[in-house]
This record gives C-alpha cells, structure tokens and sequence, in this order.
C-alpha cells in the first residue's frame, strides 16, 4: 500500500488524543480550531479526560503509538504535565501542551502560584448558570404570576405596589438566589402557598404611607395620568399597608421598612439573613 512521506498508510485518518485532567472541553475546542485551518482535514480526535496519575498516562501514550497519532493535552499540575512531556518525547510521540506554558507565564507575570486544581473553569461555568438559571426564575414568577414558584423558591418577597419587589429580586437572582415576588391587594386573597413555606423564607416589605404615595404620584406622572387616582390617594395606601401587616403576621415572616433603604441595601439585609 502506498505511504506518504511521514511513513503513514493512504487512507489511514491521523488519530489526534485530546488528554486533560478535566472534561477535555477546552483543548478539544482549541484542537478544532487548529484542524479547521486544514479544511477541517480527515482527522480523527478522541478525547481522554480526568487522567489523575502516571498510569493515565502512560495509557493514553499505549494508545497513540500503537495509533500512530499524536497528543494534544491541558493538563494543569506539573508533575503530571512533566511526566507527559518526558514520555512523549522518549516515544517519539509528538505532544503539545497548550495550557502549562500560558499558566508559567501568568505566574511570572503575577508572581502568584496557581492552584493547580483541574475543573475549576467549570465551576465558574457552573456560577454563571446558576445566575441565568435565578434571573429567569425572578422573570417567570415575577408580581405573583404563578403561585407555584413559592414552593420552588429560595426567598419570597411580599409587600404592597412600589416596594421594589421586581428590582430586589433582580438584583437577588444576581446572586444565585431564586426569588418569588408577591403583590398584596386587600381585595386578593393572597395564594395559600405562602402560608405553607418556612416563615425565614419570606420577607415582607413596608414603606410610610406618606413616601409612597410620593413614589405612586411620581409613577402616574411617568404614564401621562392623573396623580388624583385611587392609586396614590394616601388613604387607599394606609388601607393596604394595613392589609399588609396583617398577612405579614399570619405568615409569621421578617418585615423590612424599605422608606428610606437603597434596593442593594435592603438585598444586603436579605442577602445576608438568608445565609444565616
């Protein structure tokens, strides 16, 4: 059978073995983009993830000799990435480590050791979902639209309109938290999932009547209507605060006086408690 110059079989597809102390993921991906430049080439890549000690290695170092391959590895502590580099190279096997370079750069830079832990890109990975996962749950069960979220939630917000419940669960949702935000009307039962969840869970949210019938005179202003409506008619307020400490007692649950708090601080406040 006819070989090319490098002593490959025709038709043999070159085997190229993605190694890593982790998923693999990332010198995969680089491998890709690499071999795109060769229109995508006839080239065969196995990934070899979570190689932990000597052994992985000379396994995967088995395979590409007797494949006639080469490697291609992220492997981020040193004593495995040397042996690697050592081992190839007595082989005969070609080998390039595309991250143990760029981390002693960055250590000459910082003049910071690295941790040399696999995986841990994934856990940020990890954190970011969990954020988008917490904001579109703040989204979905935003202003009581579906009373199951209280069941599924971390922390429940209760309160009148205009206490900040759709900012604070926002800002929340940043922080991982899944929140559920509740309007109380005095002329709508509340849902009796919030009688059914752990008191710490929930918090209500009170305001002066006086600094939010500014807040709602404001808000009408900002929708082109009237300031005279119900809405902010200060005795209309009074009614719901009103209405609000009562379910706020039958739930047994912490109020905050949100008059003259900042959303990021009333969070903190939240934030904090929760942890605890």
């Amino acid at each position: 059978m006819e070989t090319e110059g490098n002593g490959k079989q025709m038709g043999q597809m070159p085997i190229i073995y993605v190694v890593s102390d982790s998923v693999g993921e990332t010198a995969e991906l680089v491998t890709k983009a690499a071999i795109s430049q060769f229109n995508g080439g006839d080239i065969i890549i196995k990934r070899f993830p979570f190689v932990e000690d000597m052994t992985n290695v000379d396994d995967v170092i088995a395979l590409t000799k007797r494949d006639k391959g080469m490697i291609v590895y992220t492997l981020v502590r040193p004593e495995i990435r040397e042996y690697m580099a050592e081992v190839a190279e007595t082989s005969n096997i070609l080998a390039y480590d595309i991250i143990g370079p760029l981390i002693d750069q960055i250590q000459t830079l910082c003049g910071v050791t690295p941790l040399y832990k696999p995986g841990l890109i994934h856990k940020l990975d990890e954190d970011y979902f969990k954020k988008v996962e917490a904001i579109e749950f703040a989204v979905k069960y935003d202003d009581g639209r579906d009373p199951r979220g209280i069941l599924k939630s971390d922390i429940v917000l209760v309160g009148v309109s205009r206490t900040s419940k759709t900012p604070l669960s926002q800002y929340l949702a940043h922080r991982r938290l899944k929140v559920a935000n509740v309007p109380l009307v005095p002329e709508v039962d509340p849902p009796e999932e919030l009688f059914s969840i752990s008191p710490e869970k929930c918090f209500g949210l009170r305001i002066s009547p006086d600094k939010l019938n500014d807040i709602r005179k404001e808000r009408l202003k900002t929708l082109g209507l009237s300031d005279n409506a119900n809405y902010a008619n200060l005795d209309r307020i009074k009614e719901e605060i009103s209405y609000f400490d009562k379910i706020a007692e039958r739930i047994g649950c912490r109020v905050i006086d949100v008059t003259n708090k900042a959303v990021e601080e009333t969070a903190n406040i939240i934030y904090n408690s929760f942890k605890k």
